[in-house]
């Protein structure tokens, strides 16, 4: 079980070094005035830092090389 965490987290480290965020697109509503109704699109931006990618990385690593082999 630890074995196959530490290859998620090692995965999960290097998808977040090689993609540093996303964005999406989100309808706001800009005038609400009775019948009138005005929306807008707009863009919206997650992004982490790399250090983060690089974090999970070596939690990966620490938790893959420590676990126990099953035999």
């Amino acid at each position: 079980m630890g074995r196959t965490i530490g290859i998620i987290l090692i995965v999960l480290g290097v998808v977040l070094l090689i993609w540093t965020g996303f964005t999406y697109t989100k309808k706001e509503k800009v005038i609400d005035a009775g019948p009138i109704q005005v929306s807008a699109d707009r863009q919206k931006t997650v992004n982490w830092p790399p250090y983060a990618g690089a974090i999970v990385l070596i939690a990966g690593v620490v938790v893959f090389a420590t676990s126990k082999k099953n035999s």
